[in-house]
């Protein structure tokens, strides 16, 4: 069964054609064009299509009227056969010579090969705060497991340190040589006990 004439794909675009048909849109000028989107090799001669954004010949690049080879916006062979209406048979304006292109190329290329990609460095992931009671036990189980309880433990160094502790606290209740001064309170220096 052959394919019905409604379902054709794009065709190959040929680098010269022999239409005379022109587009009646305003010549398109090489130089509004950025470098990389026209082609002034002469075995090559292209550009991008500023409507279909394709890549298509340009005819007669030597000739008065050099001007867009009719084609179609998909790609040959593999897409529907839609043809770019507005762009072909479009005629160019060489305002730009092959050694301007090339030195507009090479400035474009040495303005953006210094540049660094923009790398996205993440931040280190921080570990979640443990909770009080996490704390504690790990408190509890770093100390000495002698199989005591904690209580004794606490109570034996507390004992440990009394006979220091009532050394200083009588060395500060020995008043110095001379008057006892004159102005604030009297202090008790023995506790006293209050009852309810």
């Amino acid at each position: 069964m052959s394919a019905s004439p409604l379902e054709r794909t794009a065709r190959p675009r040929r680098s010269r054609t022999r239409s005379r048909t022109v587009n009646a849109r305003p010549a398109l000028a090489l130089s509004t064009l950025k470098p990389h989107q026209y082609d002034l090799h002469p075995a090559c001669a292209s550009l991008v299509c500023p409507d279909c954004k394709t890549w298509v010949p340009i005819t007669g690049l030597q000739t008065k009227k050099p001007k867009v080879v009719p084609h179609d916006t998909g790609r040959a062979g593999k897409d529907a056969a839609a043809r770019c209406r507005l762009g072909s048979n479009r005629l160019v304006t060489v305002d730009v010579t092959a050694r301007m292109w090339q030195e507009r190329l090479a400035d474009g290329h040495a303005e953006t090969s210094h540049q660094r990609p923009s790398r996205v460095t993440r931040k280190p992931r921080t570990a979640p705060a443990p909770a009080v009671a996490q704390i504690a036990a790990r408190k509890t189980s770093s100390e000495p497991g002698d199989g005591r309880p904690t209580w004794l433990v606490r109570e034996m160094g507390w004992a440990s340190t009394a006979a220091a502790v009532r050394d200083t606290d009588t060395r500060r209740a020995q008043l110095p040589d001379g008057e006892a001064p004159t102005e604030g309170p009297q202090l008790p220096i023995e506790p006293v006990r209050i009852t309810a």
